[in-house]
């Protein structure tokens, strides 16, 4: 469920202003998705819902913590060759993905924001690192990027995630089903079979698509055994690491302004 207090886009220049003017640390979540396929039962967006309800759940944890956060809008292009050949896969550069967020990024920070995360969920690893070469030469404490594709955050994920074979599988099915089911396809998500093709072992043996890994219809794991249930644990998981991120970097923040 939305919560549109949460939501900086939602607020009036007012309302933003009164909000920043309060006492505490103020942090921005920025959520960085991709349009690309997720099988033929996902939508393209599937990495921005993850992202969005992601960063929605973390929002609400940091104010349980004494923490205010505000979710900015989606960023919604990341740079997604994997997929290449397939309707749908909409690719930006990373150049271009890394300068844009670093814009967001400064911008965020020079309207009174303590701390930037960008709540990154497309895993193609071309772009993560654009996502976290965006950050390059910050100051200490004032961004972090919150992804899966961090080992420690990665072990606490599900065992479908662990393997490799995840790509609208049951991690992301499941996910989206709590997020938002009416884009979902179930009859088709019920009708496919699984596929235990590792994602992270064919990028290790060097191939560039998912054609390349024998992923003929974009889709990777077993999306046939998604449940919101599991979804709705998985956001919760993935809000954790959000929380340990921008709280890690405000610590940081603290600490480099007491040496100056």
């Amino acid at each position: 469920m939305s919560t549109p207090r949460l939501h900086l886009a939602a607020l009036s220049t007012d309302d933003l202003a009164e909000w920043l003017a309060a006492p505490g640390a103020k942090a921005a979540l920025v959520p960085v998705g991709s349009v690309e396929p997720h099988g033929p039962h996902l939508p393209l967006g599937t990495d921005t819902i993850i992202g969005e309800a992601t960063a929605e759940r973390a929002a609400m944890a940091l104010g349980e913590r004494g923490t205010r956060a505000l979710i900015g809008p989606a960023v919604p292009y990341g740079v997604t060759r994997f997929a290449e050949g397939f309707a749908g896969a909409i690719t930006v550069s990373e150049a271009a993905l890394a300068a844009f967020l670093r814009a967001v990024v400064d911008g965020y920070l020079a309207t009174g924001f303590d701390h930037v995360c960008l709540v990154n969920n497309h895993l193609e690893p071309e772009h993560d690192a654009a996502v976290r070469a965006s950050l390059a030469g910050l100051p200490e404490g004032r961004a972090s990027v919150a992804s899966p594709l961090t080992r420690r955050w990665a072990r606490t994920l599900s065992a479908e995630f662990k393997s490799g074979a995840c790509h609208a599988g049951r991690y992301e099915t499941s996910i989206v089903l709590a997020a938002a089911p009416d884009t979902v396809d179930l009859t088709r998500a019920q009708s496919l079979p699984a596929l235990a093709i590792s994602l992270s072992t064919g990028i290790k043996e060097g191939k560039t698509s998912f054609r390349a890994m024998g992923i003929d219809r974009a889709y990777t794991g077993a999306p046939a055994e998604a449940t919101a249930e599991e979804g709705r644990a998985l956001v919760e998981q993935l809000a954790q690491m959000v929380v340990a991120e921008v709280l890690e970097g405000l610590a940081a923040a603290r600490i480099e302004k007491s040496r100056t």
